[in-house]
């Protein structure tokens, strides 16, 4: 367990996460209880409400399904239940459906150095999120660079030296409007001499839809490709759980494009739509690497599918 998993156990933590998704927790489970005033079963009225409830924070359609027939299948029809007892076995439904994509972070220390590309549409927090993570393996020991490949945003490369100057970590940066695929080649090759840990190389934030930007991405990891066949090692695509339903597209089309390995799901404490990580781990189940819950470096949290579903249903 890294020295950052080992934080995150501590006192407080957990409390943070409960109140990031209070918003989703409360569209999903608030008033729940009172459903069952006199009703003596898990009936058809009720499974149609945890239905709506489960569509309205984003879950999608196929893993609510999942949910509810595992709901019935936990619970039975036609017994005498409490609020209590559903919930419970929600939470347990909701774990379930994420434990398969709960597969924190491995940082090979035999790549060095280990090359994480991070992708995802503009507004994401992309770039916030590179930051937290330098800070993340800096406080674990290691040595990290990061490569400001966003040149379309000079407000980008501001934001990562900032983040390198409050860490410690250098940052590769070449002027607006010059070439992502040199930049990183650039901070790989210093990467290499300097014997760097991590390699934690930013992109412009890409809309899905423009194929030509695609096309720069796959360019970029060619030219990694030309200095360590295995790099990057890790393609991490960031997500605005906000956007929900929205979020499903954007990992259909930078998936397809660049082979993600890994995804961040950002922005959770400000939406009544954090189900979609449900949607995400049943359609892609594409490892869940982090959530973000907050504005500070401990609010990017490794994703753990029983804390997830617990604080998504705490009462």
């Amino acid at each position: 367990m890294s020295e950052s998993d080992k934080s995150e156990k501590r006192p407080g933590l957990m409390g943070r996460l409960r109140n990031g998704l209070r918003r989703t927790r409360s569209g999903l489970t608030e008033g729940l209880a009172t459903l069952f005033v006199g009703r003596r079963e898990l009936d058809d009225e009720l499974l149609e409400e945890l239905e709506m409830r489960l569509l309205s924070a984003d879950v999608g359609m196929e893993a609510t399904q999942k949910v509810l027939d595992g709901l019935v299948s936990n619970l039975g029809r036609g017994q005498v239940r409490s609020g209590e007892a559903v919930l419970e076995a929600l939470r347990d439904q909701i774990a379930q459906v994420l434990e398969p994509v709960e597969k924190p972070l491995d940082v090979d220390t035999r790549q060095r150095p280990f090359v994480i590309l991070t992708v995802g549409v503009n507004g994401a927090g992309k770039t916030t999120t590179i930051g937290k993570l330098a800070a993340r393996f800096q406080q674990e020991g290691r040595s990290v660079m990061v490569a400001a490949g966003d040149t379309f945003r000079a407000a980008a490369v501001d934001q990562l030296r900032q983040w390198g100057e409050r860490v410690g970590c250098p940052v590769i940066a070449q002027p607006t409007g010059s070439d992502s695929a040199s930049v990183v080649y650039d901070a790989h090759q210093a990467a290499m001499a300097r014997g760097t840990d991590v390699l934690i190389c930013d992109t412009a934030g890409r809309l899905h839809t423009q194929d030509n930007l695609m096309e720069e991405l796959r360019k970029i990891r060619r030219v990694l490709g030309r200095h360590d066949t295995n790099a990057p090692h890790e393609t991490l695509l960031v997500l605005d759980g906000g956007n929900g339903q929205n979020a499903l597209a954007q990992a259909e089309h930078f998936g397809s494009a660049v082979n993600v390995t890994g995804v961040a799901v950002t922005k959770l404490d400000g939406t009544a739509r954090g189900g979609v990580l449900l949607a995400l781990a049943e359609r892609f189940r594409v490892p869940v690497r982090y959530i973000g819950v907050g504005e500070g470096v401990e609010d990017l949290r490794t994703f753990r599918a029983r804390d997830f579903a617990e604080a998504l249903t705490a009462e």
